[in-house]
């Protein structure tokens, strides 16, 4: 909707303004002062949810009251999903806001389904906020968002401008980082992503609410830090955090202040209405990058509502990916509604104020069973496919034996340790499907009933999004061949990677990389599980790095705990205190990685567990993964949130490039220094503690983090070029691991090995294929290119009926394709919203005011030209 529609004024409306800033000081009644009347709502921090949804139902009946007694009033509020629960709770509310929404005096903002923590989240959560709020705003109220508002989160990840773009966005307002957290080029600026998608982004001054009095001193902190030469501004207000919404004080005060004629025009409006008054200026300047830092420590406070995030948006990209291919080769149903039920769950408690850690401690008790839920849903989706496929296997009847179907979610072959429980471990043998052995090591089960259960560990080789069978065969050990990887007390060796434990530290001395023969360690390195003092608030407000070191742990013991055919591992033992570090050293059989298997059982207080990763390189380039891209940033020793990987590439001291990358499977806070990888373990701070509040010396505090954790890491060395050694892939392998499914004997239509998607292999990575939101049966398939290079993609779906998808791909580019169920029908590439020719966001119904760059991000900066080739 545009602002002739739509903006109401207190006083008559001025004359269109110069495309450009006043370059003179002008008088304040040649400016005007875009007013939002706001309420922003946090649905859970210093209370629960049920808490919440009241505030919104109060907010919102407060808003549509003041709505009818001030004709010319307006009123946004962002979050999606606050629509939704008004919709379910109150529908004569809900009519009585379509009313004011067709009128243009309820203003929607945002398209997403909440207001998550902008840093968190993986890639692909992004999309769902837009693809759930955006699409339920289209159904409900006939157009969608067009300017994007994130108020409250603490930092903004460079890649949101694509996201947005490809949504049907093309502005943002927001609030953090602040002017002295981070300069930026003007009070609103294009900002650019890493593609070369663009938004008008606007850093609101001051606040983002009110008191609920007169908003004359409100007004006045906003305009002292507001340039005095531009014609328009904008300001929201509202009394917000708990609701409230826009008071008759405030608006009184409006009408009173305008009328004193000292301040700028003011004017009830709405963002739409600002940034369509700016938006086809030239002189508006660009940032580049990412928005930061405010809060750092919250990237890293409450390890487990992180983790339960981390493994839900895992387990419910899996279990659509065998759910499409369960549609296809057996024809199953997809379950839609459940995944979107799953889905919602997990956006919600991506509100920035559950997933930041910075909740009351009861509040995350709900999050950990909503995290329960969408992840309990994903596990019966994924169960209901794998065994749809498994049972039409074809498996003939080979006494005394137990077939094991191994299932890859990856669409790239997966060569990777599988760990399987079954019955009868004892003198297991393994055979693949076509007969020929495969190492086989058992290891320790997890139930304790010795003769019982039994688990075995081997490599399995498994084709792209496909299965293939194994078979435990009855019998001896298999004859003991030359031995593919070698321990001893304080070593582990295979034909690629040496490493040295020193037991005085605790940690490596000596990490070899046997094909480059470089050494990547220093001579003396630094300590390991550093422990920091952090005396910061649940934000870590303030705080630009955890480097105060108190002590670290020391070493208690190193011992073997596993050496067989398939890997070898080492368990170091350390201790600090009231607190324990147990971190397994495993090494598989012609690995380039070594993987840590860490468990903490941690008893401090406003301290903080670092783990570090010293290296001897010089020159350093810190590259960090984020939703759906990487950044570069500076090795000074800054906290910053990272996704799944963190690699250092430099020189070592003779000269020669070499790098290493760190995975996680669930950690978010990290730091390089110089050549040294930090990981941020744990903190923990008091629960909902914010500075300047003083805590009680004498009172009960709840301190985050107490107890016993578990994570694993990667260290994958490289010969100086991250790309080589693909850590999206396999920080994707450690968080989507296959899923072994014990089988039984049947005939059936398919093979023992087979492949249902592959993308090729190269830097463009297929990371979804699901159902379509309209129910059609169509697939949609999302890719990204992930090495920061133009990139050629060939995407086959063997699963359908052979299709193939050939597109060019610009660095760091998203794209999305709609494959239709009927082969007839050609492959479409759509938007982000699962919409046919609106790839940029630009050019679909609800699209109003798109400007600025077209958002595809191609590398020429040409408009987007996604097609799909070789359909058939």
């Amino acid at each position: 909707m545009t602002q002739s529609e739509n903006q109401v004024s207190t006083v008559p409306q001025p004359e269109p303004a110069s495309p450009r800033r006043i370059h003179r000081n002008p008088s304040s009644r040649e400016r005007t002062l875009h007013l939002v009347g706001n309420a922003h709502i946090d649905p859970v921090w210093l209370w629960r949810w049920p808490e919440g949804l009241q505030e919104v139902r109060a907010t919102f009946r407060s808003a549509a009251d003041r709505l009818e007694e001030y004709p010319d009033a307006v009123f946004t509020c962002d979050s999606v999903m606050y629509l939704e629960w008004i919709e379910r709770h109150d529908a004569d509310l809900f009519a009585t806001i379509r009313e004011r929404v067709a009128e243009g005096r309820w203003q929607i903002v945002g398209g997403w389904w909440i207001e998550p923590d902008c840093n968190i989240p993986s890639g692909e959560s992004f999309v769902r906020q837009a693809l759930y709020g955006q699409r339920y705003l289209l159904q409900r109220f006939g157009a969608l968002a067009t300017v994007g508002s994130n108020l409250d989160p603490f930092g903004h990840n460079a890649m949101l401008p694509q996201l947005l773009r490809k949504s049907g966005i093309d502005a943002y307002v927001f609030l953090r980082p602040g002017p002295h957290e981070q300069a930026l080029p003007g009070q609103f600026f294009h900002w650019q992503a890493p593609d070369g998608s663009r938004v008008l982004a606007y850093r609101l001054p001051h606040e983002y609410c009110s008191p609920g009095q007169d908003i004359g001193g409100h007004l006045d902190k906003a305009l002292a830090v507001l340039p005095n030469t531009e014609p328009e501004l904008m300001v929201f207000y509202g009394v917000g955090n708990h609701g409230g919404g826009p008071t008759r004080a405030n608006l009184d005060s409006v009408r009173r202040l305008d009328a004193l004629g000292g301040l700028p025009r003011l004017t009830f409006s709405h963002p739409r209405a600002f940034f369509d008054r700016v938006q086809d200026r030239d002189d508006i300047p660009v940032h580049t990058g990412e928005l930061q830092h405010h809060g750092p420590g919250c990237y890293s406070a409450h390890s487990g509502v992180k983790r339960w995030n981390r493994r839900a948006e895992n387990e419910l990209q899996r279990a659509e990916k065998w759910a499409v291919v369960a549609r296809a080769v057996t024809g199953e149903d997809y379950p839609l509604q459940a995944l979107t039920e799953a889905w919602k769950l997990v956006l919600f408690n991506q509100f920035h104020d559950i997933l930041a850690g910075t909740s009351i401690r009861s509040a995350y008790e709900d999050a950990r069973d909503d995290y329960g839920r969408a992840r309990s849903i994903a596990a019966e989706v994924l169960n209901r496919s794998v065994q749809a496929v498994a049972r039409r296997i074809d498996i003939p009847l080979r006494d005394d034996t137990v077939p094991l179907v191994v299932f890859n979610p990856h669409p790239w072959r997966l060569e990777a340790d599988v760990e399987a429980e079954f019955a009868r471990a004892a003198g297991a043998r393994l055979a693949d499907d076509e007969g020929t052995g495969v190492p086989l090591q058992r290891i320790r089960s997890e139930a304790a009933m010795n003769g019982s259960r039994g688990r075995v560990a081997f490599r399995a080789s498994v084709p792209p999004l496909g299965h293939r069978v194994y078979h435990l065969l009855p019998g001896g050990d298999a004859p003991a061949g030359p031995a593919a990887v070698t321990a001893t007390g304080t070593t582990l060796e295979n034909a690629h990677l040496r490493l040295t434990v020193d037991p005085a530290t605790g940690w490596l001395s000596s990490l070899h990389d046997k094909d480059a023969g470089t050494e990547l360690l220093p001579d003396l390195p630094g300590p390991h599980a550093v422990v920091i003092d952090d005396p910061s608030d649940t934000w870590g407000h303030r705080v630009r790095a955890y480097d105060k070191a108190a002590g670290a742990f020391r070493c208690r013991r190193v011992r073997i705990t596993e050496q067989g055919p398939v890997r070898a591992a080492l368990r170091i033992e350390s201790t600090y205190e009231g607190s324990t570090l147990v971190e397994e050293l495993l090494l598989s059989a012609g690995s380039r990685q070594v993987e840590v298997r860490t468990t903490v059982d941690w008893h401090e207080r406003l301290k903080l567990l670092k783990l570090r990763f010293p290296t001897a390189l010089a020159d350093v380039t810190a590259t960090h993964e984020i939703p759906y891209g990487h950044l570069e940033r500076t090795p000074d020793g800054t906290e910053e949130p990272a996704q799944a990987w963190v690699d250092v590439t430099g020189t070592l001291p003779d000269g020669r490039p070499a790098g290493l990358v760190v995975a996680n499977d669930g950690k978010y806070g990290h730091d390089v220094t110089g050549g040294e990888i930090g990981v941020t373990a744990l903190r923990s701070p008091v629960y909902a503690w914010h500075e300047p509040h003083r805590l009680d010396p004498d009172g009960v505090h709840d301190h985050l983090d107490q107890g016993r954790q578990d994570f694993r890491l990667l260290l994958i060395p490289h010969g100086g070029d991250w790309r080589a050694a693909d850590p999206v892939r396999r920080a994707a392998e450690l968080n989507q691991p296959a899923f072994a499914l014990l089988e039984t004997f049947h005939t059936g239509p398919l093979a023992q090995r087979a492949a249902f998607a592959d993308d090729g292999g190269s830097s463009v990575l297929v990371t979804v294929l699901k159902g379509d939101e309209d129910g059609t049966g169509d697939v949609v398939v999302r890719a990204y290119e992930s090495a920061g290079r133009p990139a050629h993609a060939r995407i086959a779906l063997p699963l359908l009926g052979d299709r193939v998808i050939e597109d060019d791909f610009g660095p760091c580019q998203i794209r999305t394709y709609r494959v239709p169920r009927d082969p007839q029908r050609p492959v479409t590439a759509t938007d982000l919203l699962e919409r046919a020719g609106a790839e940029d966001g630009a050019g679909a119904a609800g699209a109003a005011g798109a400007g600025g760059a077209d958002g595809a991000g191609d590398a020429d900066g040409a408009p987007g030209r996604a097609r799909a080739n070789g359909a058939v």
